[in-house]
C-alpha cells in the first residue's frame, strides 16, 4: 500500500513538473545567462593567455573555448541536477513480473550474443566477411543491452529510481553509439549479401579483409561522431533541480522534455541527423535486396533459389524488425496519450531486439547450427574423456 502511495505521488509530481516546464524554461534562461556571464568572466585570464600565444591557431583556440564551456556546464549541473526515471511505476503490481521477464531476456541476450561471438571466433569455417560482420553486430547488441537493461532491472526492484546527471548523460551517449552503429552495420551486411548473391565470382576479391575492417571501422567512427554531437547539444541545455523522466531510459526526447531552456536546436539537430542515418541505411539496404530478389528469380534451379533466400532470410528478418520499430517510433506523436506506447516500443527496441538477433541468425542459419552442434559434440567428447581418466 505504501509503495502504491509513493508511486501515485511520483506520478502526480511528474504531471505537475511537466505543467510548469514553460515557466521553468524562462527562469532557466535567466539563470543560464547569469551563470554564463560569470563563467566567461572567470575564464578571462585563460582567453587572454591563448590570444597572446602566437603559436596557437584560431581553430585550436575556438575548440579550447568550446570544450572548456561544455566541461564547466556539465560540472555545474552534475552537482545540483538529478533525474528520476519513472519507468513503469504506474503499474506497481507488475514490477516483480516485469523484473523476472526482463532479467530472463537479458540473460538470453548476454549468452546468445557472447555465444555467437565465441562460435564465430573458434570455428575456422565461419571466418568469412558475413560472420565477421555478424560478430560485430552481436558485440553491439550485447553492449547496447548492457547499457540500458541493468538500470531498468534496478528501478523495478527499488523505490529510489534516481539517476545522476552524469549517469544519465553517459547512458544516452553510449546508447547513441550502439544504435547508430547497428543501423549502419545492418546496411553493411546487406551490401555483403548483395555481392555474395549478385557477384559470387568476385565475392572474395570485393569483400577483402581490408574493406571489411574499413566498413566496420567507419560504422563505429561515424556513430561516435554522431553521439558526441548529440551529447554536446544536450549539454548546452539547462536543467533545474530534480526532474521526472517518464521513461525507463535516458532517451533524448524524454530528457529535453524536462529542460529549463529551449531545446529547439538540440531537437532539430538530432532529428536531421537521425533522419539522415535512417535514410542512408535504407538507401543501401533496399536496392541491395531488390537486386538480390531479381537475381534469385532469374536462377534456373529451385535449389539455388532456396539456398540464396535462406542465406538472406535471417538478415532480412533482423532488418525488418529493427527498422520497423524505428519507423514506428518516428510515427508516434510525442504527447501524454502516447507515453505508454512509446515506452513499450522503446522496451522492444532496446531490450528485445538485442535478444532476437542471435536467435534469428542461429535458428535460421545452417552454418551456425552446424557450428553449435560441432561445439556441443566436442564438449561432450572432452567431458567423456575426463570421466574416463578419473
Amino acid at each position: 500500500m505504501q509503495r502504491q502511495l509513493r508511486t501515485a505521488a511520483l506520478i502526480a509530481s511528474s504531471t505537475k513538473n511537466n505543467e510548469c516546464v514553460e515557466s521553468r524554461q524562462d527562469k532557466g534562461k535567466q539563470l543560464l545567462a547569469s551563470k554564463g556571464s560569470k563563467l566567461w568572466e572567470g575564464h578571462g585570464k585563460y582567453v587572454q593567455q591563448r590570444e597572446a600565444s602566437s603559436t596557437v591557431d584560431s581553430g585550436t583556440y575556438f575548440l579550447d573555448k568550446l570544450l572548456y564551456f561544455v566541461h564547466r556546464n556539465q560540472e555545474n549541473q552534475s552537482s545540483r541536477v538529478t533525474f528520476i526515471l519513472l519507468g513503469f511505476s504506474e503499474y506497481p503490481e507488475l514490477q516483480m513480473p516485469l523484473f523476472l521477464v526482463f532479467l530472463t531476456i537479458y540473460i538470453v541476450t548476454v549468452l546468445g550474443n557472447l555465444g555467437m561471438i565465441m562460435i564465430i571466433k573458434i570455428n575456422p569455417k565461419l571466418h568469412t566477411p558475413m560472420y565477421f560482420f555478424l560478430s560485430h553486430l552481436s558485440l553491439v547488441d550485447f553492449c547496447y543491452s548492457t547499457v540500458v537493461t541493468p538500470k531498468l532491472l534496478e528501478n523495478l526492484v527499488v523505490e529510489d529510481r534516481t539517476i545522476s546527471f552524469t549517469g544519465c548523460i553517459m547512458q544516452f551517449f553510449f546508447a547513441c553509439i550502439f544504435v547508430v552503429t547497428e543501423t549502419f552495420m545492418l546496411a553493411v551486411m546487406a551490401y555483403d549479401r548483395f555481392v555474395a548473391v549478385c557477384n559470387p565470382l568476385l565475392y572474395t576479391v570485393v569483400m577483402s579483409q581490408k574493406l571489411c575492417s574499413l566498413l566496420v571501422g567507419a560504422s563505429y567512427s561515424w556513430s561516435i561522431a554522431c553521439s558526441l554531437t548529440y551529447t554536446y547539444f544536450l549539454l548546452t541545455l539547462s536543467f533545474c533541480g530534480t526532474s521526472f523522466i517518464n521513461n525507463f531510459v535516458c532517451e533524448h526526447a524524454a530528457i529535453v522534455s524536462v529542460s529549463c531552456s529551449d531545446p529547439y536546436i538540440s531537437q532539430r539537430v538530432i532529428l536531421v541527423s537521425a533522419t539522415f542515418n535512417e535514410i542512408s541505411s535504407l538507401v543501401i539496404i533496399l536496392p541491395s535486396y531488390v537486386s538480390i530478389f531479381i537475381t534469385v528469380m532469374k536462377m534456373p534451379s529451385t535449389g539455388g533459389r532456396h539456398k540464396a533466400f535462406s542465406t538472406c532470410a535471417s538478415h532480412l528478418t533482423a532488418v525488418t524488425i529493427f527498422h520497423g520499430t524505428i519507423l514506428f517510433l518516428y510515427c508516434v506523436p510525442n504527447s501524454k496519450s502516447s507515453w505508454l506506447m512509446v515506452k513499450v516500443a522503446s522496451v522492444f527496441y532496446t531490450v528485445v531486439i538485442p535478444m532476437l538477433n542471435p536467435l534469428i541468425y542461429s535458428l535460421r542459419n545452417k552454418d551456425v547450427k552446424e557450428a553449435v552442434k560441432t561445439l556441443m559434440l566436442n564438449y561432450s567428447l572432452i567431458k567423456c574423456k575426463a570421466r574416463n581418466m578419473n
